[in-house]
Parts: C-alpha cells; sequence; structure tokens
C-alpha cells in the first residue's frame, strides 16, 4: 500500500473515498465545509437526515455524483476531542479501512484533523493496517470474489518516515499473531512457531529451538509431561535481542504456546474443544512483540521464551495422580491434565530466571476463571511486585490495552499443597485465576515477575473497532511499549 501526506485541496483528490472526521458538537472542520460547498450543500443534508453530530461510532457517506474528482465522500465520527487517544484513533481509522474494503476503493484519503502530530498520525495509519487485516486464506475463492486490497491510502498531518514505518511494523506484528491465533491446530502447530522464530535470526537477534530430546534431557518434566500424549513434536523456543549499544536493562518475555489443548485425559467436553486452537495466545503475543522489537531496535536487551506443544489423549498421556519433577527440580502432583498450560509455564519460568533477567513476565490463556472475573475485554495482572506491575499497568495503558490487577492471595495458596509433592497444579474451588499465579510463582525464582491471564482479549466474537472477530493480538502492543519503557532501576 503506496502511503502518503495529503496537503492539497481536498476537492482535487483524485481517488475513491474522501474519509473527513468531525469532532462531537464541533463545528464542521474546513475540509468538511469546503467539500459540502463544492456539493451544493448535499453533505450536510445528508448529515442532518442521519441526525450526523460526530459521535463516536456514527458515519454517513454521499456519492459525488461527478461534482468531485473522489467518487465518494464519508464523514465518520470522531467523538470528544479530549477522548480522542490513540486507541480511539486506532478504532475509527480501523473502521475506515473495513468501509474502504465494503466500498472496494482502491485509493483513499483520510483527513481526521488538520492538527494532528505525528504521533496521533502514527495510531491513524496502524489502525487503518489493523482494519484492513482479515483470515480468509483457507478459504477457496472464484476469480471474481478474491479479495479487495486497498492501494494507497493519504493522510493529512504530520508522519515522517520513522513513524510511518513504526506504525506499519506494530500492526503488522499485531497482525501477525492474530494470523497465528487464527490458524487451526493442523497448521499452527509447534513446529510453526519455531519457524516463525527461527526467521527472526540476525546479527543481534539470536534463536534456539529445543526439540523433544534436548528439553527431555535438560529435565523439564512440564513440557515434557504435557506434550508425550501429542505425535507433534514439542519445540521450547528462546528469541534473544541484544542492543547495539549499551544496554538499559534486561526483561524476558514468556508465553505458552499450547497449539492445541483437548485437556488430555481430563478431556474437554467436544464444545470446549472448539476454540483451543487459541490456547497458544500467549507464545504469538510474545513471538508478535519479538518481532516488532528486532524491528524497532530498542536499547534494551529482550528475551521471548515460548514453550509451545499439544496436551492429547493418549496411552502414553501424563495422567491425574502423577508426580512430576520440573525443571527447577521440584515436584507438582497432577490432579486435573487440563490445568497443563502452567505446567509448560513453570519450565518456561525456571529458564528465564535462569538468564538473570532484570525482570519478566509471562502471558496465558490460562483459566476461565478470569474471564469469569473480567469479562473478555480485560486481561487479569498478577504480580508480587508492586512497582513492576504499575510499570506493566502504565505499559499496557499506553498502548490502548486492557489490563486489571488482581489480587495474589496468598491466603489461598494453602488450597496447592500437597500430601505427595512440593504443590499441586490445581487449586480449590474458589479463586481459579489466584491459584494459577499462585502456582506459578513458585518457579519465579528471585526474579521481579508479573503474570498476564489473557484468556479473555486474545479472541473476540465480534468486530468492535480496530478488534477483528477472532483473534485479536492482544498483548502485543504492551510487550513493545514494556520493553521501549524499561530502564533498570
Amino acid at each position: 500500500m503506496d502511503i502518503s501526506l495529503f496537503k492539497s485541496d481536498i476537492t482535487t483528490f483524485e481517488g475513491d473515498l474522501i474519509v473527513i472526521g468531525r469532532y462531537q458538537d464541533e463545528d464542521p472542520s474546513s475540509a468538511e465545509k469546503t467539500v459540502n460547498q463544492t456539493l451544493n450543500g448535499a453533505l450536510d443534508r445528508r448529515a442532518s437526515r442521519h441526525r450526523f453530530v460526530g459521535k463516536s461510532g456514527q458515519s454517513v457517506g454521499i456519492d459525488t455524483a461527478g461534482q468531485m474528482s473522489a467518487d465518494r465522500v464519508l464523514l465518520i465520527g470522531l467523538g470528544s476531542r479530549d477522548q480522542l487517544d490513540g486507541r480511539a484513533l486506532r478504532d475509527r481509522s480501523a473502521e475506515v479501512a473495513r468501509e474502504a474494503i465494503t466500498q472496494r476503493a482502491q485509493s483513499v484519503a483520510l483527513l481526521f484533523s488538520h492538527d494532528l502530530d505525528d504521533t496521533q498520525c502514527t495510531e491513524v495509519l496502524a489502525g487503518f493496517n489493523l482494519g484492513l487485516y482479515r483470515f480468509d486464506s483457507l478459504k477457496t475463492q472464484d476469480p471474481e470474489s478474491l479479495r479487495h486490497e486497498v492501494g494507497s491510502l493519504a493522510i493529512s498531518g504530520q508522519l515522517n518516515d520513522e513513524q510511518r514505518h513504526r506504525a506499519l511494523t506494530l500492526s503488522n506484528a499485531v497482525n501477525l499473531a492474530r494470523t497465528l491465533v487464527n490458524e487451526p491446530p493442523n497448521i499452527c502447530t509447534p513446529s510453526r512457531l519455531a519457524a516463525v522464530a527461527q526467521g527472526l535470526a540476525s546479527e543481534r537477534v539470536e534463536v534456539t529451538v529445543f526439540d523433544r530430546e534436548e528439553i527431555t534431557a535438560r529435565g523439564m518434566g512440564g513440557v515434557v509431561a504435557v506434550s508425550q500424549g501429542a505425535t507433534e513434536e514439542p519445540k521450547f523456543i528462546h528469541v534473544h535481542y541484544k542492543p547495539s549499544g549499551e544496554s538499559r536493562g534486561s526483561i524476558a518475555l514468556i508465553g505458552k504456546g499450547l497449539t492445541f489443548d483437548s485437556g488430555g485425559l481430563s478431556l474437554k467436553p467436544p464444545k470446549s474443544q472448539e476454540i483451543m486452537h487459541i490456547d497458544m495466545g500467549g507464545a504469538a503475543a510474545v513471538l508478535g512483540a519479538m518481532t516488532a522489537i528486532c524491528e524497532l531496535k530498542p536499547d534494551i536487551e529482550v528475551h521471548g521464551i515460548v514453550g509451545a506443544c499439544e496436551n492429547m489423549p493418549d496411552g502414553n498421556s501424563f495422567r491425574p495422580s502423577d508426580v512430576l519433577t520440573m525443571y527447577n527440580k521440584k515436584t507438582v502432583e497432577i490432579l486435573n491434565t487440563d490445568a497443563e498450560g502452567r505446567l509448560v509455564l513453570a519450565d518456561a519460568l525456571h529458564y528465564a530466571a535462569e538468564l538473570k533477567p532484570d525482570a519478566m513476565v509471562n502471558l496465558a490463556t490460562l483459566t476461565g476463571a478470569c474471564m469469569v472475573g473480567l469479562g473478555n475485554h480485560y486481561c487479569g495482572l498478577f504480580s508480587d511486585n508492586d512497582e513492576w506491575a504499575s510499570k506493566l499497568e502504565s505499559a499496557a495503558k499506553s498502548a490502548g490495552e486492557k489490563m486489571w490487577r488482581l489480587p495474589l492471595d496468598e491466603g489461598l495458596g494453602d488450597t496447592l499443597k500437597s500430601q505427595r509433592a512440593d504443590v499441586k497444579n490445581l487449586g480449590g474451588p474458589y479463586g481459579g485465576a489466584i491459584t494459577a499465579a499462585l502456582f506459578l510463582k513458585h518457579f519465579k525464582g528471585d526474579r521481579v515477575w508479573g503474570h498476564l491471564d489473557i484468556a479473555g482479549p486474545t479472541h473476540a466474537t465480534k468486530t468492535v473497532g480496530s478488534v477483528p472477530t477472532g483473534g485479536t493480538g492482544f498483548g502485543v502492543l504492551t510487550l513493545v511499549a514494556l520493553a521501549e519503557q524499561f530502564t533498570k532501576e
């Protein structure tokens, strides 16, 4: 897609679609007034008929009927000026992109406001690219129904080459994570995740992938047990980015990569299995973020770590009542093989802790209990370090992703005690998201740590703003913001 800045008279734009933004309850912009005058008041009449006042989500369009070089004009509501943050700009731009696809527009001019700075224009371009995302590569299509592509986008405002690169890098990273989540488990296997990681290798990026033999030799009992009922080979992935100059510190990003979770011998009901291709949403977020980090090159050392495998029922599957010896040598009594993600994460956390990062955070579609408590738009944050929790919340806020801190209630820790092992893999009937976090805490060592339960926001059931139906790419922008903001204290 060709991207340019539009600074001429909007009525001279020779393209398919002009999009003009209006703030809620404010006068039309000069661009809207000029277009309305050129169309002999038709745009204003159409807006009045549809009671368009610039509210967020409102839009109204009109064909120019040959009175302008462009074929069609669309007014879109921006909402209140003081609430037009980065997330809102992305949402509005994504809506425009989807309208452009619906209108089969090849060339689009986007004039939200002439006073947008370069940071805001970055959000506009990122949002437009997010709005163009579709996962339809597995559909058979005849020539007449081939997907439409927008060929060019002209934006009003300020946007230099660096910001343009940033916008496309971030949005492409989110779209990569969406695709990995959307891909079915016969395509997005542990080997597929490993291949994505290996594609990042460069002079400053070292990629290491352990196979089953190496995973077993290292004593990663959680990964070994969860994967032993599957024919798909497990992969343990480590992407290590090093800055060219002096580093401000180091962080580890750890993702759960269950490319399919049947529940193992504690088998899920068939209906619950239909969505289990998304159980690698944490891994998708980490790999998407590492893709962007390797492009944006922050001056911080970043480790991206993924434990990838399937959890399947088989004669060789691990069993309820088994006792596993984990990578950190602690023993875990298995009560339920469907509480498997925490076992894989436990080994990944200890591996990360051995690298001695200044701080680490893991992401996982870990518990339905978190969704019960927070719904499907917020991820749950757990940490025993208030300062690190605050940094995670700050990164999420700047990224426009919703996060809510939940208590790491040590009072529930007794429900994880085992008579036969150091700890059980399942707590009591209450506070399931909390007991899962408490389980992970056993494996973080002495590192500063946070746990993000992203079970809710990883997958969406309907399209809203810049978030499409299906895989959302949640977490990518937060992790990139975290890497860019982090400084070792």
